[in-house]
């Protein structure tokens, strides 16, 4: 298994950098496999999905699209992808953001009863108290 940053998925979806993109496709191509996948943490994932709203401003069906193409390679194993994508399907409700989504689900798989927030749009989640 090889641990991917977040630079590494922003250029396999992007493809805005002509040759980091050619080096990341050749790395998905030939390197990882089903047998030597590639590791991507909910730290990366989440930092992914920040970059590419607030850098390159996609929209939020965009950037599910991107989550889910992540979710759904045969050469990446996502860490706690059931969660993941969970949070996938509350975005895609525009229930939440997708880090918020993940909090509540990463939470109610750790057995929290709540989670308490003084956000209001998290707060509309199941799972999240607003305190």
């Amino acid at each position: 298994m090889i641990g991917l940053d977040t630079n590494i998925l922003v250029r396999y979806i992007t493809e805005d950098d002509l040759a980091q993109s050619r080096r990341v496709r050749q790395v998905f191509e030939t390197v990882l496999s089903t047998e030597n996948p590639g590791f991507v943490s909910l730290v990366v994932l989440v930092e992914t999905v920040w970059v590419l709203e607030s850098g390159y401003g996609l929209s939020a069906e965009q950037i599910a699209f991107a989550v889910e193409r992540i979710l759904q390679s045969e050469v990446l194993l996502v860490q706690n992808e059931g969660e993941a994508f969970r949070a996938l399907i509350m975005m895609r409700q525009g229930s939440a953001d997708f880090a918020d989504a993940l909090l509540c689900e990463l939470a109610l798989q750790a057995g929290c009863s709540r989670t308490l927030t003084f956000d209001r749009k998290a707060a509309r989640l199941p799972g999240f108290q607003l305190l």
